[in-house]
């Protein structure tokens, strides 16, 4: 004889407890999470504040600095001015870099190209970044190989070349297509120089070694 298990309540019974045990939880956790994001919102403001002031105190000091250039160089007689540049071409000059300038034309010369001529004319450093303003000379054994440099160049960003004349190289045995070229060199940062190298354009003056790269 079995007896069965019935409920004779009028309402089921519900736990209405966890509900609210659930709501409980994730409002702590909510609010827990919303400290969290204000404490790193409130860290990260004072680094923000702590770098623009910084950054402002740095910016106040270059202007007293370049005031007190300025100064310097207004007090300068005009001899002194001219002895003044000439020594900074000279620094820009040091800074210039042959083993880069040859490394750099390695990689973008074809092997049916060959430089036979480099002058400097000018050096400039400009917020730490060098610039030179250089004529080269290059042989290809056809026009068309000579032409093609020009592309080469300016496609790495590098060289920002531009034909000055053209004209065809016959004798000794020889024969192609000379090429004469104005080209902005910008070397790019960050690459190691070779220091034994970095004087040679202030020894060497606007002439530069013949057939430096192929």
């Amino acid at each position: 004889m079995s007896v069965a298990n019935l409920n004779l309540a009028s309402q089921p019974f519900r736990n209405r407890a966890l509900p609210w045990t659930i709501t409980a939880v994730i409002v702590i956790a909510s609010l827990i999470a919303l400290v969290l994001i204000v404490r790193a919102s409130m860290l990260t403001n004072a680094k923000a504040a702590i770098v623009e002031t910084d950054v402002n105190a740095l910016r106040i000091q270059a202007k007293k600095l370049q005031d007190e250039a300025s100064q310097i160089r207004e007090s300068l007689t005009p001899e002194q001015r001219i002895m003044l540049d000439a020594a900074h071409t000279l620094v820009d000059r040091k800074r210039f870099s042959w083993s880069r300038l040859f490394a750099d034309l390695e990689a973008v010369l074809p092997a049916n190209v060959r430089v036979t001529r480099i002058g400097v004319h000018d050096v400039a450093v400009r917020g730490g970044q060098t610039y030179a303003e250089l004529e080269l000379t290059v042989v290809g054994k056809t026009a068309e190989d000579a032409i093609g440099v020009v592309a080469e160049m300016d496609r790495t960003g590098v060289f920002q070349a531009d034909p000055i004349s053209q004209n065809l190289q016959r004798g000794r045995g020889q024969s192609g297509t000379e090429l004469t070229l104005k080209v902005l060199y910008t070397p790019r940062a960050g690459v190691a120089r070779s220091e034994g190298n970095v004087a040679a354009a202030g020894a060497h003056g606007n002439e530069a070694a013949q057939g430096g790269a192929r």
